[in-house]
């Protein structure tokens, strides 16, 4: 009888620990996903006299993709991103996340740009109002300015044509 309590707890642990090494790390819920997108101003990377705000993509929807010339996994995903932005399905915006403005100008430059425009977020604080983990990260917004999905790690053509692709037809059909 006195084994019974420590064996019932032990399988209960035991299912909670099976479900949570069952779920895709990327798919780590947010909290905003259904929220406002945070609004900021930033400056864009290549021309720091003109500025950014989410304000300005109000009526459309599109991608926020928040990388850095310091990141492995960016370039992992950067042809991916150059073979969408070709495709020409919506605005890209790049969020060069704390990094230099000349790192971040180079690599885009020795890789190409895929980006529609590029903010720079050196200090990090835009990236922490958007609760940003790490690098990559991406975000689909919709045309009233809410975060509709987010994605954590490398966007592939997997999750690309799964996840955003159809998310995306989707919004704009709205």
């Amino acid at each position: 009888m006195r084994f019974i309590l420590p064996f019932v707890i032990f399988l209960v642990l035991s299912v909670f620990l099976y479900m949570g090494l069952g779920r895709d790390t990327r798919e780590v819920p947010s909290p905003l996903v259904g929220k406002a997108a945070p609004a900021f101003v930033l400056p864009l990377l290549h021309d720091t006299g003109k500025h950014f705000s989410p304000q300005d993509m109000k009526g459309k929807v599109w991608l926020l993709n928040v990388w850095a010339s310091w990141c492995g996994a960016c370039k992992d995903e950067h042809p991916v991103l150059m073979e969408f932005s070709r495709q020409n399905v919506l605005p890209i915006v790049g969020l060069d996340y704390k990094d230099k403005p000349e790192d971040g100008q180079a690599t885009l430059k020795k890789a190409g740009d895929p980006y529609t425009l590029v903010i720079a977020d050196a200090d990090g604080k835009v990236g922490f109002d958007y609760g940003v983990y790490g690098v990559p990260e991406t975000y689909v917004i919709d045309k009233n300015g809410m975060i509709a999905y987010k994605l954590i790690g490398a966007l592939n053509s997997q999750n690309l044509r799964e996840k955003i692709l159809p998310l995306v037809a989707e919004l704009q059909a709205k």
